[in-house]
C-alpha cells in the first residue's frame, strides 16, 4: 500500500503541475455542458414567420395573434404575393409563411376554411417541427372559436411522460456527461502512460522493485478520482443550471458512474499498451473514439432510425449503454432491476479491456 500511495502521489503532482491537463479535465467539460445545453437544442423559439392575409377579417386576425402569442414564432414579414414569399425564403428572412385565403371568416363559420403553410425545408427536421407546432396551434384555435371539434375528425390526446415540456437539454446533458467521460478520461489515461514511455521513465519503473500492476493501478487511480469529480461537476451543473430531474436513486447513479469510468479508463490503458507515443495515443483516443461515440451512442441521433449494420456496430460503443442507464435513473426513475442488462454490458467492457491490457502489457515486457 505504501508503494501504491507513492505512485498515486507522484501522479497527482504531475497532473496539478500541468495546467493544460487541468484545463482539459475541468475547463473543457464545463464549456461543453453550457454549449450543448444552450446552443444545441431541438426546441423552437422565435422562429421567423411571414403572414399573407388576403382576408383581413376579425377571424384571420385572431388566428395570427394566436400564433404570435406563443413563444414559437416571431413576425418577420407581411408579403402580398407568392413572389415576395419566395424572395423572403431565398434571403433567409423567415422560415415559415402562412397564407390565409380571401373570405376566410365566412368559410371558417361553414367549417370549410383552409390555410396554407409554406416552409423552408433546407433544414427538414426544423421544417417538420415548425409544421407540427403550427398545426397544433391552428387546431386549438378552431376548438376555441367554434366551441367544439369539427365532425369527421380524429382527435388524439397527447401526454408527454418524463419530459412534459419537451426540453432538449434533458436529452443533451446526460449525453454530454457520457461523451465527456468517454473521450476525456480515455485521452488523459492513454497519454499519461505513453508519456512515461516517451520520457524513458517507464523502463525505470519496470526495473524497480514495484510490480507492474502497482504501477498501472497507481497511475490510473488519480484519473479515476478526477474523472469522478468531473462527472459530479457536470451533474451538478445539469441539476442546478438546467433543472434536470433526479427521479431515481442518486447512489445508484454514482455507482453506475464509477463503473462507466472504470470502463473508459480500461480502454485508455489498452490504447496506451498498444501505442508508443502521446501523439498516436491522442489520435486514437480522439478520432477513433469521438465520432463513433457521438454518432452511434444515441446522444444526438436515435439508434432505432439507423440502418441495421450501424445498429449492430453501436453495440460495441460503451457510451450507448451508459446513456440508457443515466436517462433511466434521472428521467424515468427506474432502478437496477430495469437497468441490469446495460450495467452488465459495461462490466463486460471492463473485464475485456482489462484482460486485453494485461495481455498486451506482458507481451511488451517480454
Amino acid at each position: 500500500m505504501q508503494e501504491l500511495w507513492v505512485i498515486i502521489t507522484k501522479e497527482f503532482k504531475h497532473i496539478f503541475r500541468d495546467v493544460r491537463t487541468l484545463l482539459i479535465l475541468f475547463g473543457l467539460p464545463t464549456v461543453q455542458v453550457f454549449l450543448f445545453g444552450y446552443a444545441l437544442t431541438n426546441e423552437v423559439r422565435d422562429a421567423t414567420i411571414a403572414v399573407w392575409d388576403q382576408s383581413h377579417d376579425v377571424t384571420s386576425a385572431k388566428l395570427v395573434n394566436k400564433l404570435l402569442a406563443s413563444d414559437y414564432f416571431k413576425l418577420a414579414g407581411l408579403p402580398q404575393n407568392y413572389d415576395e414569399i419566395k424572395d423572403g425564403f431565398r434571403n433567409g428572412d423567415y422560415m415559415l409563411a402562412l397564407v390565409i385565403p380571401a373570405n376566410f371568416a365566412e368559410d371558417f363559420n361553414k367549417g370549410q376554411a383552409k390555410v396554407q403553410l409554406l416552409l423552408d425545408a433546407s433544414d427538414p427536421n426544423m421544417a417538420n417541427i415548425l409544421a407540427s407546432y403550427t398545426g397544433g396551434i391552428v387546431n386549438n384555435f378552431v376548438v376555441q372559436e367554434l366551441g367544439y371539434r369539427p365532425p369527421y375528425q380524429i382527435v388524439s390526446e397527447l401526454r408527454m411522460t418524463y419530459n412534459p415540456e419537451l426540453k432538449g437539454v434533458f436529452l443533451f446533458v446526460p449525453g454530454v456527461i457520457t461523451v465527456i467521460l468517454m473521450i476525456i478520461s480515455t485521452l488523459l489515461t492513454s497519454i499519461a502512460l505513453t508519456r512515461e514511455k516517451e520520457l524513458g521513465s517507464m523502463e525505470i519503473l519496470l526495473v524497480s522493485p514495484l510490480k507492474p500492476a502497482i504501477i498501472i493501478i497507481g497511475k490510473v487511480i488519480p484519473y479515476m478520482l478526477l474523472s469522478f469529480m468531473n462527472a459530479l461537476l457536470i451533474l451538478t451543473l445539469g441539476l442546478l443550471v438546467f433543472k434536470m430531474p433526479m427521479l431515481g436513486s442518486f447512489l445508484l447513479l454514482l455507482g453506475e458512474l464509477l463503473l462507466f469510468i472504470l470502463a473508459v479508463l480500461s480502454i485508455g490503458i489498452f490504447i496506451s499498451t498498444r501505442t508508443s507515443s502521446q501523439q498516436v495515443a491522442m489520435m486514437v483516443s480522439l478520432f477513433a473514439l469521438m465520432m463513433p461515440t457521438i454518432l452511434l451512442s444515441g446522444f444526438i441521433f436515435p439508434i432505432d432510425s439507423m440502418p441495421l449494420p450501424l445498429q449492430i456496430i453501436s453495440n460495441i460503443i460503451p457510451a450507448k449503454f451508459f446513456i440508457i442507464i443515466i436517462k433511466g435513473i434521472m428521467l424515468q426513475g427506474v432502478g437496477l432491476e430495469a437497468l441490469w442488462q446495460p450495467t452488465l454490458v459495461i462490466v463486460g467492457f471492463i473485464v475485456v479491456f482489462t484482460l486485453a491490457s494485461v495481455r498486451s502489457f506482458k507481451i511488451r515486457l517480454s
